[in-house]
C-alpha cells in the first residue's frame, strides 16, 4: 500500500511538473461573463489538457491589452474594437477564438427625461464607458449625424463609471449597460422596463464582437505555443458549453472563485442566464459573416480598394495583404484545431486601416480621402 501511494504521489508530481502554464487576463472582474473559464478550471478540463491555467481578474484600472503587451499574460479577453486600437498602437493582437456569438452591449434611457427614440438624443447627456468601450457609441453617433462635443444639436458625453448611478441620479438621460449586468441593476433599483427605452447596438448596426480571446501575433509563430493555445481553446469551449447547460452550477463556481466576495449567487445566476444567450450557437470560431456584419458602416464604405478587387479583398476578411502590407498574413489555426476541423476557418482582425476607421467614426469624421462607394 505504501509503495502504491508513493507511486501515485510521484505520478501526480510528474504530471504537475509537466503541465504547461497559461495565464489568462480577463477584461473585467470575476463574474459570469467569464464563467466558461472558471468552469473549465473547476471541472478539470484544463487539467485534462495538461494545462496549469492562472485566471487573473480585471478591473477599472486594468487594461488587458497593456497586460499582454508587457508580457504578463499569455492570452486575454477583450472586445474587438479595443484589440484593433491596440494593434494601431503597436500591440499586435490577433483573435484565436470568439466564444461570444452575440453581443450584450445596450443603451438604456429614462422616458421621464424626455427620451423615446434616437431623435430625442440632441441636447441630452449620455453616459458612455471608455477604456476601449467607447468606439461603438461614437460610431453610432456618427451614423446618426450627432456631434458629441456638447454643441447645439449634438449630445454631451458623460464618462460613465462602471455602475448605473448616473441614470438613477438623473445625471444622464441614457447610460451604457450590458444585458447580463447593468440592465438588471437598473431593474433591481426599482425602475421598471416600462419606464425605460432600450437600444440594442446590434439592432442599430454598430455591434462589435465582444469578449474574444486574443494573443500576440508573433507568438503563434511558435508551434509549441500554438498547440498550447489549441488545448486552451478546446478546454475553454468545453467549459462554456458546460456552463450553458448548467447555469446555476456555473454561477456557484463563479461565486466560489470570487476572491473579493462582492458577487452574490442570485445576481450571478441572472448574469449566467443572460450570458448563455450570447454564447449559445457558437463553437468558438470567429465566423467571417459575424465579423463582416459587425463592421461599422463607414468601414464598409471606406475600406481600401486594391488592384485585385475594387471593393473587397477576395478572402474577406481573412489573411489578405493590403498594398501597405499591414494586414495579417497568417490565419490563426487555433480554433479549428481545437474543434478537430480542417485548419482554415479562423480569421484575424485587421491592423491599421480598420482601427483608424473606428477612430475616425469616434471623431465624427467621414470617409475623407479613402473614397466611399
Amino acid at each position: 500500500m505504501k509503495k502504491l501511494l508513493t507511486a501515485s504521489l510521484l505520478a501526480l508530481m510528474a504530471g504537475s511538473a509537466s503541465a504547461e502554464d497559461v495565464t489568462l487576463q480577463l477584461k473585467w472582474v470575476t463574474q459570469a461573463q467569464f464563467a466558461g473559464y472558471y468552469v473549465a478550471k473547476d471541472k478539470g478540463f484544463y487539467d485534462e489538457e495538461g494545462l496549469n491555467v492562472t485566471i487573473k481578474p480585471g478591473g477599472p484600472d486594468i487594461a488587458p491589452e497593456q497586460v499582454i503587451g508587457a508580457g504578463q499574460a499569455d492570452v486575454i479577453t477583450t472586445w474587438m474594437p479595443a484589440a484593433l486600437a491596440a494593434r494601431e498602437r503597436g500591440v499586435p493582437l490577433v483573435n484565436i477564438a470568439q466564444p461570444f456569438k452575440n453581443g450584450g452591449l445596450e443603451f438604456t434611457c429614462r422616458k421621464d427625461m424626455g427620451v423615446a427614440g434616437t431623435s430625442d438624443f440632441p441636447g441630452k447627456t449620455l453616459g458612455v464607458w471608455f477604456y476601449g468601450n467607447e468606439y461603438p457609441f461614437y460610431a453610432w453617433m456618427a451614423k446618426l449625424g450627432l456631434a458629441t462635443d456638447g454643441a447645439e444639436g449634438g449630445v454631451t458625453v458623460l464618462k460613465q463609471a462602471f455602475n448605473v448611478d448616473a441614470l438613477l441620479q438623473k445625471q444622464a438621460a441614457c447610460i451604457s449597460v450590458m444585458t447580463y449586468n447593468e440592465y438588471g441593476q437598473v431593474l433591481d433599483a426599482g425602475i421598471t422596463p416600462e419606464e425605460l427605452v432600450t437600444f440594442s447596438y446590434r439592432d442599430e448596426g454598430v455591434t462589435v464582437l465582444e469578449d474574444g480571446l486574443y494573443v500576440m501575433e508573433e507568438r503563434l509563430a511558435d508551434p509549441a505555443f500554438e498547440e498550447t493555445m489549441v488545448k486552451f481553446v478546446r478546454a475553454s469551449m468545453k467549459g462554456w458549453k458546460y456552463a450553458e447547460a448548467n447555469p446555476d452550477e456555473a454561477a456557484q463556481i463563479v461565486v466560489d472563485n470570487d476572491e473579493s466576495g462582492a458577487q452574490t449567487l442570485d445576481h450571478q445566476k441572472y448574469m449566467m442566464s443572460e450570458v448563455a444567450k450570447l454564447t449559445a450557437g457558437g463553437n468558438g470560431a470567429l465566423d467571417p459573416a459575424d465579423y463582416d456584419a459587425r463592421l461599422p458602416r463607414c468601414w464598409r464604405r471606406c475600406r481600401p480598394r486594391t488592384r485585385r478587387s475594387p471593393r473587397r479583398p477576395r478572402a474577406w476578411p481573412g489573411p489578405t495583404r493590403s498594398p501597405t502590407r499591414r494586414w495579417p498574413s497568417k490565419p490563426a489555426r487555433v480554433t479549428d484545431a481545437a474543434a478537430g476541423r480542417p485548419v482554415a476557418a479562423i480569421y484575424l482582425p485587421f491592423a491599421g486601416v480598420m482601427a483608424a476607421t473606428w477612430q475616425r467614426a469616434a471623431q465624427g469624421a467621414g470617409c475623407g480621402s479613402w473614397g466611399g462607394y
